[in-house]
């Protein structure tokens, strides 16, 4: 991001969702300290349940100037699963930043179609295809801001 702040870019702030600590790890391990080398580097914010993760968006009354760039939902977390978490921040959520999925068999995209999630991964976490994935998000996310 070109968003600087006292001489240094501005992280991108990602929200990582999943009520199963390994899969957290699994996907800081594959997310590094930034997803592609040109681009700026990001925090996690980790949530293991969905009433923490909501109260951490509405502490940060999201719009135009996001504190929040990225949502990595699981949608295999039990009591709530992400699908419904994304389709909850989709409906909410004023200019909601996008949304990834992580899904447990490939016969589950039209969940996540249906979640209105931007992306869809699959469990087990392949670190190549995730990081691909929110790389490709961060970029359209930062191009959309930039042209508001």
């Amino acid at each position: 991001m070109s968003e600087a702040s006292g001489g240094r870019e501005r992280k991108f702030s990602i929200v990582l969702y999943s009520d199963d600590s390994s899969v957290r790890e699994a996907v800081i391990g594959a997310l590094g300290n930034r997803v592609a080398p040109e681009m700026a580097e990001h925090q996690i914010h980790e949530f293991a349940t969905g009433a923490a993760l909501r109260l951490f968006v509405d502490s940060k009354k999201i719009g135009t100037d996001s504190p929040i760039d990225l949502f990595i939902l699981d949608g295999e977390s039990v009591p709530e699963g992400g699908l419904g978490i994304a389709r909850q921040l989709k409906d909410e959520v004023f200019n909601c930043p996008p949304v990834l999925v992580m899904t447990g068999r490939k016969a589950d995209a039209w969940l996540a179609a249906w979640s209105r999630a931007e992306a869809n991964v699959l469990h087990p976490v392949d670190p190549f295809t995730l990081a691909h994935t929110v790389a490709d998000l961060l970029r359209a996310r930062t191009s959309s801001l930039s042209t508001q």
